[in-house]
């Protein structure tokens, strides 16, 4: 039996393009969502462990950043918990965590997905570290993603590369609502090479919580709508992965965002994540393509940030478009740019 050590691990963020709003049961969602996992926006999440003699909850510290954070440190403290129960072994631990983000935290770029998706990936090699347990990879990252959808549903997609389904799928092998599955061995080639520029309209802190957001969906008089259109929409944007068609895929893109900020519009109390230069950027974005016919996307997440998606053979006018016309409605010029990636790295076991 290991009684101490050191895991790291990278995990990805991912960008939903068919949206999880809304929950059922324990972190369950009420319709399914379809993301794209990054590359560029990522955790990387170190913990040394060793064994303790008091046996009844996991002591841990946390840095984020190299600072303390009050908030995050409460969120990461009741996802142990829960893990705990699974994992009885941890109670025999004292966990002493460091992380940090490549990107701005809370800012509408699912910081949530990566960092408790990294977390997840480390306990759990702690735990098989520990028993002495081998896993295969499959079996390791199905219950990986289990574990990260206990702290955050849209962790459960980051432990997978590529494209990802979350959540009980019509005609879908395998798709479950404990869990995500890759998707990318059934994706056309060109959308395994997709690009992410993600414009950072504001980098600041959202005036409203994802969890806040999805509690309010419980009295939204849209909400069965919403989850119907969500289950429509994910079947059949995986259709057009598969089938190679962009136009379509584009443009269950642009309602999906659509439809999950109207949601915020008609949640009471309403809110408002977007900014002005969120629309003044959608408004440049419908010109060129209108004037170009390029085939490229944008979607939006819990926040005033665009996400603009788009394949390898355009990227070059895509960039010149980026530094010509939409840095100057950035905050200070900033923008991310990103792509498909290949899911989280072990960096460290020892």
């Amino acid at each position: 039996m290991v009684r101490s050590g050191k895991i790291a691990w990278r995990s990805p963020s991912n960008i939903a393009l068919v949206k999880y709003w809304g929950k059922k049961g324990f972190q369950l969602p009420l319709n399914p969502s379809v993301s794209m996992t990054l590359t560029n926006c990522y955790t990387e999440t170190t913990i040394e462990f060793n064994h303790k003699n008091n046996l009844k909850n996991p002591a841990f510290s946390l840095l984020f950043q190299g600072k303390k954070n009050v908030p995050f440190e409460s969120k990461i403290r009741s996802f142990i918990e829960v893990v705990s129960k699974e994992f009885p072994a941890l109670s025999t631990l004292n966990l002493d965590i460091s992380t940090h983000n490549s990107f701005p935290h809370s800012a509408g770029i699912a910081s949530s997905a990566s960092s408790l998706s990294a977390l997840a990936l480390c306990l759990l090699s702690i735990k098989n570290k520990v028993l002495g347990i081998n896993m295969n990879e499959e079996d390791f990252l199905k219950k990986a993603s289990y574990l990260a959808r206990l702290g955050s549903g849209s962790a459960s997609r980051s432990v997978y590369g590529g494209w990802v389904l979350w959540g009980e799928t019509s005609g879908i092998e395998g798709s479950s609502d404990d869990y995500a599955i890759p998707l990318s061995n059934q994706v056309d080639e060109k959308f395994n090479s997709y690009y992410d520029s993600i414009l950072i309209v504001s980098s600041g802190e959202k005036a409203i919580s994802s969890s806040q957001g999805h509690e309010l969906m419980e009295s939204n008089p849209y909400k069965e709508s919403r989850v119907n259109t969500g289950r429509f929409n994910a079947i059949n944007l995986i259709d057009a992965l598969k089938c190679c068609n962009e136009k379509v895929f584009g443009e269950i893109v642009e309602y999906e965002a659509a439809n999950l900020h109207a949601m915020f519009l008609t949640s009471h109390p309403s809110f408002i994540l977007i900014k002005p230069e969120t629309l003044q950027i959608i408004n440049k974005l419908k010109q060129f393509r209108d004037e170009t016919k390029l085939e490229f996307t944008f979607t939006l997440d819990a926040g005033p940030n665009i996400h603009l998606l788009y394949s390898e053979d355009i990227r070059d006018k895509m960039l010149l478009f980026i530094n010509t016309d939409l840095t100057a409605l950035c905050e200070d010029g900033k923008w991310i740019d990103d792509k498909v990636g290949m899911g989280p790295i072990l960096i460290d076991s020892n």
